[in-house]
């Protein structure tokens, strides 16, 4: 070959290496990314009405759905109608266990999101008081695990009681109504029960409440790291906003929940924006409370649930991009 074509046939193909490179990275993000929303994830709802991710993904479609519960997250997440789940901590852990491929890539919150709540003129005093008594809780979420954690603690188990499974908002309204004797409660409707009907807080203990965590499956986290990162830089930027605008936010969270300001207040109250990255402190606090898993027969025998929550938790992205 002439030394006048090797300089044209090196453009050549650094041209088309750069093509391609370009072509790939553009590539592992997908032309539609599906997201869930909650009440108990305000920074979820950050991110959607601030359009953040429309923003930074011009070209790419994004929906919503609305989840009420952990349960219902993880849900939409192994049916592939989301690719990102708003869940709690144990919640996640709950499902990785029981053979759900998911990852978790970030922290959202440390909330004091559950706690066991009675009705305002309820005789019920104590956590012991429960033996033998309704309480309505929803399999597979935060509330629920709380439960079985609370009924442990004085030495109770899931058989002592009765555990109606409801919806979140059905539990709720079952407690008004008086057809059951306490409530798994989930914020903001939980804080709604205290300030609109009077309800009490039978027993609370924000270490039995897991953290607000991100999760995805296992073959999207292989496939489009780079829609990982910037859903996540997305979720700081709402949290950050959420620490510095405490006021907006419960405006938002009322305006998107249709609920008072003074409930998206005591909400918001409780929950701590501080965490972000997935690290030792939030593992070995689910490795502790995933015991319970284990004792309430939720989880397949001889399952090593500190192993699960190793294989759970996915720092890697948020590393890279929390600043």
């Amino acid at each position: 070959m002439s030394s006048f074509k090797k300089p044209y046939l090196k453009l050549f193909i650094t041209g088309v290496l750069a093509t391609t490179l370009t072509a790939t990275a553009f590539a592992a993000i997908p032309k539609t990314l599906k997201l869930d929303y909650a009440y108990y994830a305000p920074t979820s709802l950050i991110v959607k009405d601030q359009k953040l991710l429309e923003k930074a993904l011009p070209n790419t479609e994004i929906k919503w759905v609305f989840s009420q519960g952990s349960n219902r997250s993880l849900e939409y997440l192994n049916s592939n109608s989301s690719d990102f789940a708003s869940t709690a901590g144990l919640a996640a852990v709950l499902s990785r266990a029981n053979g759900s491929p998911i990852k978790t890539v970030y922290i959202q919150s440390q909330p004091e999101w559950t706690a066991l709540v009675v009705a305002k003129d309820s005789p019920l005093k104590s956590l012991k008081d429960l033996k033998g008594k309704k309480i309505a809780a929803t399999k597979g979420t935060d509330p629920f695990l709380f439960t079985l954690q609370a009924l442990d603690s004085v030495g109770l188990t899931k058989r002592d009681v009765q555990l109606v499974h409801l919806q979140h908002p059905d539990g709720k309204t079952a407690l008004e109504r008086g057809q059951v004797d306490a409530w798994a409660g989930l914020d903001p409707l939980m804080a709604a029960a205290q300030i609109q009907s009077g309800a009490r807080l039978l027993y609370r203990n924000v270490n039995f409440n897991s953290y607000g965590v991100l999760s995805v499956k296992e073959d999207f986290a292989k496939q489009s790291p780079e829609a990982i990162e910037v859903v996540i830089k997305a979720y700081e930027q709402a949290r950050k906003w959420a620490i510095a605008n405490p006021d907006k936010t419960a405006e938002l969270l009322a305006r998107e929940s249709k609920l008072p300001l003074a409930v998206a207040k005591l909400q918001l109250s409780r929950t701590n924006f501080e965490q972000n990255i997935p690290s030792v402190k939030q593992s070995q606090a689910l490795k502790r409370a995933g015991n319970i898993l284990v004792e309430e027969d939720l989880v397949r025998k001889g399952t090593n649930v500190n192993q699960v929550v190793d294989q759970l938790f996915d720092p890697r992205f948020a590393q890279k991009v929390v600043k």
